[in-house]
């Protein structure tokens, strides 16, 4: 069993790098991915950990990318996965993910702003002390719950901070294209992820954006997910085959802050990621 998409409390997870690498010993994993937002160092914090432990620990993360859209000025967001299961990623992409980190915390700070013109005290300070370095949207929403402003995590996000919300405010985030290729670059195995959710009114309007992401040099589809049913599983599965894509896998685990999703083994057990996904993107990253 492998889980390939995960996040600790350096993104928007709940357990520590070192409390999700013996959580996932304990749950019986043989790989895990680590794949936090826009960093890795919650992979670096791990990677001791893991090998005293022998579990084998992949390299990951999970960028937030833009894609154009009809009557959408800023675009859609597309979440997007690198994976690094042989070499490191290199040094210009390391140095490209902290200048997207200094863009998360300008986001930040005038996403506090817009809450108090609101009338929601709610400051910077405030999301940080729940998120620390890595501080998100998911922070910004604790901290709303928390102060009684909303009753719920999925609230905040409704009434608030996601993008047609009326507290959102855009930050510089890179082109679908420029996320693929910046990890193509760096050694990396790019993935579209939880494809679920590209919002796509139609199986062929999904199917053709698909098409068009392989076309940008997109190498595979999060096929395994707790957002998937059989159905959808068998659909991506399908869509990767006719486009040439391999398929990667995983629960999405969060903590607490997706309580539902189980490490390993996602919503009701309906994720089971096979060690050929793994194998796969290790001739990927291979080349």
């Amino acid at each position: 069993m492998i889980d390939l998409h995960t996040h600790t409390t350096a993104s928007d997870g709940t357990y520590s790098p070192e409390q999700l690498v013996r959580a996932a010993k304990e749950a019986g994993l043989e790989a895990l991915a680590i794949t936090d937002h826009d960093t890795f160092s919650g992979y670096e914090e791990a990677r001791p950990v893991a090998a005293s432990l022998g579990l084998e620990l992949i390299c990951g993360i999970e960028l937030s990318t833009k894609m154009p859209v009809p009557g959408r000025p800023h675009g859609k967001s597309v979440h997007l996965l690198g994976y690094f299961p042989i070499k490191p990623p290199s040094d210009e992409l390391h140095e490209w993910i902290a200048h997207l980190q200094a863009s998360r915390r300008d986001r930040n700070l005038r996403l506090a702003a817009r809450l108090r013109e609101l009338n929601l005290e709610v400051t910077l300070e405030d999301a940080t002390a729940v998120g620390g370095s890595m501080t998100g949207r998911p922070h910004f929403a604790r901290v709303l719950m928390e102060k009684g402003y909303v009753s719920s995590l999925q609230e905040a996000f409704d009434k608030y901070l996601d993008e047609s919300a009326e507290a959102y405010v855009d930050r510089e985030e890179p082109t679908l294209a420029e996320g693929i290729r910046r990890i193509a670059d760096g050694g990396g195995v790019p993935s579209i992820a939880h494809p679920i959710r590209l919002g796509r009114r139609t199986p062929q309007q999904e199917e053709d954006l698909i098409r068009q992401m392989s076309k940008m040099g997109l190498q595979a589809v999060e096929a395994y997910h707790s957002d998937h049913g059989p159905r959808e599983l068998e659909r991506y599965q399908l869509l990767a085959r006719r486009y040439g894509l391999a398929v990667t896998g995983g629960t999405d685990f969060h903590g607490d802050n997706k309580p539902d999703v189980k490490l390993g083994t996602g919503r009701d057990n309906n994720v089971t990621v096979p060690n050929k996904v793994l194998d796969r993107l290790k001739q990927l990253a291979r080349g």
